[in-house]
């Protein structure tokens, strides 16, 4: 049985693509949000095409949903990679779903099949990781591509991790093999903000990928929800000394976004997340 079920053609003239994934390559939901924030904004379409995840997910790790109503099953929901079209004046797929558990080489090159059936000559991937920077400066967005140039061209701060990866840059490496230009953002995320979604990181993220891909959407509602995050965040800057030199330490410091050993920091880390959690 083909893996890719199709419901409908949608109706795009050489469509861009924004790709985001749940998983390890998301930190604080920044990936996910964006995109399922640019999925509302741009009133994207009902799925055109998904993945099924029969051959890619452990279900014990990635367990189906079940809603229930009076001792009926009324609805029952599988971990799936969906595509969803943008219609004009975007001319976008979006698409979004968890990272899988297996097979991700045959699984990425069913996601660029579709994009190629789409004739998307375009992608930019979506992700994030925890780093060790302050949430009061700039999100830093590292550039990964199939072509250097387009790091450059973008004005993105080039990569040079070299270690584990996600699914992410299986799929770079898949619109690479199938002549799809391809670009993947990564926003670093304060790690000591690691518990909690980080909608400042969403915000760097959508933004970037509405000014790479061309298209105009509006980000007003996640900029209120992000002053709100960062009033809280500051809130809890100004209640505490050692959280507030911490900070201090971080902005003056020479920049790594490398990940951090939260053992360092860990009395801190907690007393953060607990402030947030009672915000």
């Amino acid at each position: 049985m083909d893996a890719i079920h199709r419901f409908s053609k949608p109706m795009l003239r050489r469509p861009r693509a924004i790709i985001a994934f749940e998983g390890w390559g998301d930190a604080c939901e920044a990936a996910s949000g964006a995109a399922t924030y640019l999925m509302g904004a741009l009133d994207a379409d009902e799925p055109f095409a998904v993945i099924e995840p029969e051959e890619f997910f452990d279900f014990q790790a990635h367990r189906p949903t079940v809603s229930i109503d009076e001792g009926e099953t009324r609805r029952l929901v599988w971990p799936a990679t969906l595509f969803h079209g943008v219609l004009l004046p975007a001319d976008l797929i979006i698409v979004a779903g968890d990272e899988p558990s297996y097979r991700w080489k045959t699984f990425a090159r069913h996601v660029t099949q579709v994009l190629c059936e789409s004739d998307v000559e375009q992608v930019v991937l979506l992700g994030a990781f925890i780093g060790q920077v302050a949430h009061t400066q700039t999100v830093p967005v590292i550039g990964v591509a199939t072509d250097p140039a387009l790091v450059v061209r973008n004005g993105l701060m080039p990569s040079e991790y070299e270690g584990p990866t996600g699914i992410l840059s299986v799929v770079l490496e898949a619109c690479r093999e199938a002549g799809i230009q391809a670009l993947a953002l990564w926003a670093a995320t304060p790690h000591y903000l690691a518990a909690n979604p980080n909608p400042k990181a969403m915000l760097a993220l959508a933004r970037r990928a509405a000014s790479i891909l061309g298209f105009e959407v509006d980000l007003s509602e996640l900029e209120m929800v992000t002053d709100e995050y960062l009033g809280r965040v500051n809130s809890a800057l100004a209640s505490s000394d050692e959280f507030s030199t911490y900070v201090s330490e971080l902005e003056h410091a020479d920049r790594t976004l490398d990940g951090i050993d939260p053992d360092q920091t860990a009395g801190l880390l907690s007393e953060i997340e607990d402030y947030l959690r009672r915000g």
